[in-house]
């Protein structure tokens, strides 16, 4: 497999692992202290979940394209 597929390959499975931590993260926090939270015609921890999944995958893929893609492609300074 060449190597970009590889690089795009991992950002999208950073990308889902801090997915699924926000997700947990997210309906604890919903479950324990934001109960009375509406999103998407959903209440509670399962609102704050998804709220936790979509701000966690877009954290996941920012960070992974910086430091697979963007950090590689500058060059060492002299």
């Amino acid at each position: 497999m060449p190597k970009r597929v590889i690089t795009i390959f991992a950002v999208i499975v950073i990308g889902l692992v801090f997915g699924v931590i926000g997700l947990v993260i997210g309906a604890q926090l919903g479950g324990n202290y934001a109960t009375q939270f509406v999103f998407n015609n959903v209440q509670g921890y399962e609102a704050t979940g998804q709220i936790g999944f979509i701000l966690g995958a877009l954290i996941g893929l920012i960070s992974g394209w910086w430091f697979l893609v963007k950090r590689k492609s500058k060059p060492l300074p002299s």
